[in-house]
């Protein structure tokens, strides 16, 4: 696996193969069609998670209001009379690859018109607009003190993270993310506005489960709902000579073949080249109002910098300060259970990053995550997804490996540092016996493959859904930015 060793990426390198003038006839035609939805605006840098993202710019932006406007919009794309138009699509624009949700030169959708939120005559599920954000969605339900599986971050967008599978507070109690999608109204290749079930196009439904952007554009979700009141915030802060005991009682949680639903957690590992320092964290919810559940004792045990227990709403906690954008490396992979496979790797990190200080600095960030056997056993109740994840292989570790920095001209010696000690760290749990085959698509860097992660039985399922809907493979060769089939 190999990281991204340039801020360009396909979508951009293949973007600008086609001719300037091609663009101008692709945007000339949306324009004619579609009117004032169609726009040469730029995008500002605020946009934009990364600078990656932000620093390319298409010719133009299509702003659709309704689901009707992306049919048309994809329609005249796919057109044979315009060969050359390729595109991309924006909901949050959190992820952090260049070319993944904006296209150099070519046309960019911008779904944040489409937010809306409306609940069930029930109330057992929400209609969201796939360019709603995390904290629409939490802020709207929080009213009606019901909850829906989704972003821990309330800026991230609602379709990205649930086409990626989607990790949430919640997953240990109701599954990735994605498995409480009952519907979406998705745009097909050739245009087509279809209302996908799992009972309407069951193979495409389980397909958008994990599957990226591959199949369509969607343009609406529909979520399923729970009762939801406050839940408890835990934070804790350690030197780093505690780092070893902090895996303890985060493995001793992770590991649990008992698992406690109602637990949200995170162990962190922040590194500073400026100030060569590390940092120690466990971020330590849980989905009910209890201060200090007793299941986080072995972290309340530890001699800390600092610890803190609140009760807060779900949209309350979701509701974080928008960062400045900054260049970002993401990369990942799955571990077994075991606290000293996360102390080798921390050995391992802190022998390749102490004396690696770039121009303008650079933080390291690693987050280590539960991935417990109970969350993928609810699966299969909701239709099964994708992601090639079977229960009987017992607990694991998700880990997000990522980088940002300011100067862009760093970019390069920081991918090559990143490459070089993601390599090392996945030998270290290659050699321990620990290293799964799965990468989570969300946290995965553009090099790495997560859809052929799935299993080849996942893989070749995909392939034939999206040959199925996409015959001429328009999300595979006009949509070049993401996780491709093909």
């Amino acid at each position: 696996m190999r990281l991204a060793e340039r801020s360009t990426t396909t979508a951009l390198v293949a973007a600008a193969a086609v001719s300037a003038a091609s663009y101008d006839t692709c945007c000339d035609r949306l324009a004619s069609a579609l009117g004032d939805i169609v726009t040469t605006t730029p995008f500002t840098a605020n946009d934009w998670f990364s600078i990656q993202e932000s620093t390319l710019v298409p010719a133009c932006i299509v702003r659709p209001r309704s689901a009707q406007d992306v049919s048309k919009a994809v329609t005249i794309l796919n057109s044979s009379r315009a060969p050359g138009c390729q595109f991309a699509v924006k909901g949050g624009g959190h992820t952090p690859a260049g070319g993944f949700a904006n296209i150099q030169g070519g046309v960019t959708f911008d779904m944040g018109h489409l937010n809306a939120t409306a609940l069930s005559e029930k109330g057992t599920s929400v209609a969201v607009g796939a360019g709603a954000v995390w904290n629409d969605v939490y802020g709207y339900l929080d009213d009606f003190n019901l909850a829906a599986a989704g972003g821990r971050n309330g800026l991230v967008g609602v379709g990205g993270l649930l086409l990626g599978g989607g990790i949430s507070h919640f997953s240990p109690r109701v599954g990735w993310a994605c498995d409480g999608v009952v519907g979406y109204e998705v745009v097909l290749a050739n245009g087509t506005l279809a209302n996908i079930s799992a009972t309407s196009h069951p193979d495409l439904y389980r397909a958008l489960k994990g599957g990226g952007n591959n199949f369509g554009v969607v343009t609406r979700y529909e979520l399923k709902t729970f009762p939801q009141g406050n839940m408890s915030v835990n934070t804790f802060s350690y030197g780093v000579s505690q780092v070893g005991a902090v895996f303890d009682a985060f493995n001793d949680v992770a590991a649990d073949p008992n698992f406690d639903p109602y637990v949200s957690l995170q162990a962190g590992l922040l590194y500073s080249s400026a100030a060569k320092a590390w940092s120690v964290s466990a971020s330590a919810y849980y989905t009910k109002p209890v201060l200090h559940p007793e299941v986080y004792s072995g972290f309340e045990a530890l001699p800390s910098i600092s610890n803190t227990s609140s009760i807060t709403s779900v949209a309350s906690l979701a509701a974080e300060n928008p960062t400045p954008p900054l260049n970002w490396l993401f990369a990942t992979l799955t571990l077994g259970t075991s606290s000293e496979t996360m102390l080798d790797i921390f050995k391992t990190l802190n022998g390749s990053l102490y004396d690696f200080n770039p121009a303008g600095g650079v933080t390291w960030n690693f987050a280590f995550e539960p991935l417990p056997s109970v969350m993928l056993s609810k699966s299969a109740a909701t239709g099964g997804n994708v992601l090639g994840l079977d229960p009987e292989d017992g607990n694991g570790i998700v880990l997000l490996f990522s980088a940002l920095w300011p100067n862009s001209s760093s970019s390069d010696s920081i991918y090559q540092k990143g490459r070089d000690t993601f390599t090392a760290i996945e030998k270290v749990a290659e050699r321990k016996g620990e290293l799964r085959k799965f990468e989570y698509l969300n946290y995965a860097g553009p090099h790495q493959s997560p859809l052929a992660s799935y299993g080849a039985e996942s893989l070749n399922f995909l392939r034939q859904v999206s040959k199925k809907y996409d015959p001429t493979g328009v999300f595979q060769h006009k949509v070049p930015g993401g996780f491709k089939l093909w």
